[in-house]
């Protein structure tokens, strides 16, 4: 077991940032949801995305993928919210699908199957297009090349790693 969990170390911790994130973003949407943005549903959601988005950032850089790299710092950084921002429209477009091309909305539904429609269309399927792309992306073009960036811990534990920084 231990094995698998080294070999898909970076998977679960991404995991673990995407389920944070999820947090994020459930409590900023539903906290504007049923405040200030009411009547602005899929506005609620981008607004959650984009918080949980920023938190993802620094998770991911630091934490899931903090032995990648390969490009410089602003364009890792750009690269990483233009992924993030079509994942933010992978994100909405099943719960703007829900509302407003099939009308899962009051007064054509009860209240309930407004929001159950919402919740599985915004918070479930929209989040598991958004994360799918996200795994792909992030790999691909933000942190691609393994092994670019050393943690100065690890350096430090075993001297036959050089330290990159110092290069």
């Amino acid at each position: 077991m231990r094995e698998l969990l080294a070999r898909h170390r970076e998977l679960i911790r991404f995991a673990i940032v995407g389920g944070a994130s999820f947090v994020i973003t459930m409590a900023v949407t539903y906290g504007l949801k049923f405040t200030v943005l009411r009547t602005n549903p899929v506005t609620a959601l981008i607004v959650g995305v984009l918080v949980a988005t920023i938190f993802s950032y620094v998770a991911n850089r630091e934490w899931a993928f903090r032995t990648r790299g390969g490009r410089e710092r602003a364009h890792e950084a750009a690269l990483f919210f233009v992924i993030s921002g079509i994942a933010l429209g992978l994100n909405a477009l099943p719960q703007w699908l829900s509302r407003y091309a099939l009308h899962l909305q009051v007064p054509q539904v009860s209240l309930l199957g407004q929001e159950v429609a919402d919740f599985v269309s915004g918070m479930i399927i929209g989040t598991l297009l958004g994360t799918l792309f996200r795994w792909w992306a992030f790999k691909k073009w933000v942190f691609p090349a393994e092994g670019a960036r050393i943690p100065a811990r690890e350096t430090r534990e075993n001297p036959d790693i050089p330290d990159r920084k110092a290069a």
